[in-house]
């Protein structure tokens, strides 16, 4: 639950649960796919906020009503986990619904965004505005999803979004809320959502039964707690990279005429050199990169639907060039298929992490982060990050603010990082004096 000592700006926190408007039909289950097995022990956090002329005249029973009717499209958003017969976990829509948290913070919106920025980008302030969930150890009641009000005191809010991965990935929770903030408006919903149609991966996956991918890793059984167990301290810090600063560095590192390289893959490459020369060893030889492998139809049913995929290097990451890694980040090797048997080979009943088992990048640069509209107005800032991270941690590349105004940033990337807190002030300094992004 949010903290809500006196001390603590952010108070008078109320929890309910919000069912869907309409029942579900009877014994409805979700069957959870291997891949989504795969990501049940991670949570994705969402944070969106928005000035007061944004909410105006809106009451917490407007906001619980849109939540309602959001999950009469969404029947496994509101259901619970349980287990078959063969103890492989599904998901039982029914209609408990999601949870909803109430609070209010004694500063105003800037105070708080000015706050978070002399954090330096760290999350100690922002976890107070977001449910930190883990299912379990009463799995069977446990919600799968929270949302969070939290109103300022200019009158401004924070609508946050706490979402089990198992559900689906950031593109799936980013749909969902966007969905609320449509319905908000009072726009029809649809009659019904669309499955997501798998692309093709664009290197086949191996599919042999004595492969074990290197992109997922089994960890020790957690039982009906679905909680990732560290060895050291994570830290989360989230950066702002303008569309100035990604064509410096672009122009930096001799990219400008590499039209093929991308944001993501050049900033994954940064952040691979970076933290292999403060590591000391060379650095990590295989990263895992995720990113989007479907269609995304008007209206998804939720789903995972990333590509996790291997990068690998013979040689010190930490002394490579910047161009070599993203080029081997280019070239990164599907392994869905193999994640697929190994999780599915034992009907789910085994544990694993994908983000964190190696250094991961997550590529989101396509997700709809600013989507969610009230009374027509976009988020003035809007950024995930994620929980649940094994210790090599997990770096997410999202847009950036500016709602695609160039003058005020638009263009540009959000970096969130969730890395061991040793490594972190470390890393903060190469990205001060190597990158030149910070003031």
């Amino acid at each position: 639950m949010v903290a809500s000592d006196v001390k603590s700006p952010v108070h008078s926190v109320k929890l309910s649960s919000m069912v869907p408007a309409k029942v579900t039909g009877n014994n409805t289950e979700h069957k959870l796919r291997s891949m989504d097995l795969a990501m049940k022990l991670h949570y994705l956090r969402g944070l969106y906020f928005f000035r007061s002329d944004a909410v105006q005249g809106l009451t917490i029973f407007d906001l619980k009503k849109a939540m309602a009717q959001t999950q009469e499209l969404y029947p496994s958003a509101s259901g619970r986990i349980r287990r078959s017969e063969s103890e492989r976990p599904v998901i039982k829509c029914n209609d408990s619904g999601v949870r909803i948290v109430e609070a209010r913070c004694d500063r105003s919106l800037d105070e708080w965004l000015v706050a978070t920025k002399e954090e330096d980008g760290g999350w100690e302030l922002q976890d107070l505005l977001v449910h930190s969930q883990v299912l379990g150890p009463d799995l069977g009641f446990s919600p799968l999803i929270y949302v969070q009000f939290t109103w300022f005191a200019c009158g401004g809010i924070c609508v946050s979004l706490s979402w089990a991965h198992v559900l689906g990935d950031a593109f799936a929770a980013s749909s969902f809320i966007n969905m609320f903030g449509t319905i908000m408006a009072g726009h029809a919903p649809p009659k019904s959502l669309h499955a997501p149609i798998p692309e093709r991966p664009k290197f086949p996956a191996e599919s042999r039964l004595d492969t074990v991918p290197s992109t997922i890793k089994r960890v020790d059984p957690v039982g009906d707690c679905w909680l990732v167990m560290n060895s050291c301290n994570m830290e989360t810090y989230s950066i702002h990279v303008t569309s100035q600063q990604l064509n410096h560095i672009t122009g930096k590192y001799g990219l400008l005429g590499e039209s093929k390289t991308s944001h993501f893959e050049l900033l994954s490459a940064l952040i691979w050199k970076s933290l292999s020369k403060i590591r000391g060893d060379g650095g990590p030889k295989v990263v895992t990169l995720c990113e989007n492998n479907v269609r995304r139809e008007l209206n998804p049913l939720p789903s995972n639907g990333m590509d996790l995929s291997r990068a690998e290097v013979n040689f010190s990451a930490a002394e490579a060039e910047v161009s070599d890694l993203a080029r081997q980040i280019t070239e990164a090797v599907n392994e869905n298929g193999l994640i697929e048997e190994m999780v599915g080979r034992d009907d789910g009943k085994l544990d694993f992490i994908a983000y964190g088992a190696n250094l991961t990048f997550v590529n989101l640069e396509g997700a709809d982060v600013y989507g969610l509209e009230l009374k027509g107005q976009k988020p003035i800032f809007a950024s995930y990050a994620m929980s649940g991270v094994g210790d090599e941690g997990v770096v997410l590349i999202l847009p950036g603010p500016g709602n695609g105004n160039e003058k005020s940033g638009g263009f540009g990337r959000t970096v969130t990082m969730v890395l061991p807190q040793a490594q972190m002030a470390e890393l903060r300094k190469e990205i001060n004096e190597t990158w030149g992004l910070l003031p």
